[in-house]
């Protein structure tokens, strides 16, 4: 079954931890949580510390796109506290390959052992977080991406066919592009956003899937956050959706 990730997308720290706080209680789901680029500029490492103490399995959702020397040293900073990374595809096979290197530096030194006694009371597995690459934001429709000549979906599909390759993990795609980037690369795991149950608006997605298709169609993980942020009761439409995963 696929692993649903609820996106903590919100302003401040206290809304954060509060809704955290009330989603982790849900029967039957394991609790993930995305922390994103205005999340966490607002908070910091703190909240993943707090997040971690809760519990939570943390996809620190930052998108790395650097040179190879300086996105090895923040996945090195970023290892400490989440379970899932993220980095951009597009930096190419050197950067990649420097991000895996890290983590291999990290388990072999044992520095993720000591943080992990250091967050013993989270229960956190002593393990090196994984790591996926971005390929076209599910936001870009055909025809917007600058200087790629591709579809969104048929570059996705490109670049994940590199990504075992360059020590990923898996990638973040459209549920839409799962079945090809699966069957061209498998054992690759395939992370989706712009999961919108059915009848959510898309907002600024354009390549969007509900949570029953992305399930069907392979996915391995499911990142939602503006269906359940906006709901009048947030526990009972992520039950909601978990049982939509499961039937």
């Amino acid at each position: 079954m696929a692993t649903l990730i609820v996106a903590l997308d919100l302003p401040e720290k206290d809304a954060a931890l509060a809704l955290a706080e009330k989603l982790r209680r849900v029967d039957g789901w394991i609790p993930w949580c995305k922390v994103g680029l205005e999340l966490f500029t607002v908070c910091g490492p703190a909240l993943l510390e707090s997040l971690n103490k809760l519990g939570y399995k943390i996809f620190l959702d930052l998108k790395f796109y650097d040179i190879p020397h300086t996105v090895a040293g923040a996945v090195r900073a970023a290892a400490f506290y989440a379970d899932m990374l993220t980095l951009h595809c597009q930096g190419g096979e050197r950067m990649c390959r420097a991000a895996r290197r890290m983590l291999e530096t990290l388990a072999h030194e044992g520095s993720l052992r000591k943080t992990a006694e250091m967050l013993e009371s989270s229960g956190r597995p002593d393990v090196s977080p994984l790591l996926f690459g971005v390929t076209a934001l599910t936001s870009f429709a055909a025809g917007e991406m600058p200087g790629v000549a591709l579809t969104p979906s048929a570059f996705a599909v490109y670049l994940a066919a590199k990504a075992r390759a360059w020590g990923l993990d898996g990638v973040v795609c459209a549920g839409t592009e799962v079945k090809r980037i699966k069957a061209g690369s498998p054992g690759l795991a395939c992370l989706c956003p712009g999961i919108r149950p059915q009848g959510f608006a898309a907002d600024d997605q354009r390549r969007v899937m509900t949570p029953r298709e992305a399930v069907q169609a392979g996915a391995d993980f499911l990142v939602i956050g503006r269906p359940i942020l906006s709901a009048s009761d947030p526990v009972g439409t992520l039950s909601g959706i978990l049982q939509e995963i499961c039937s």
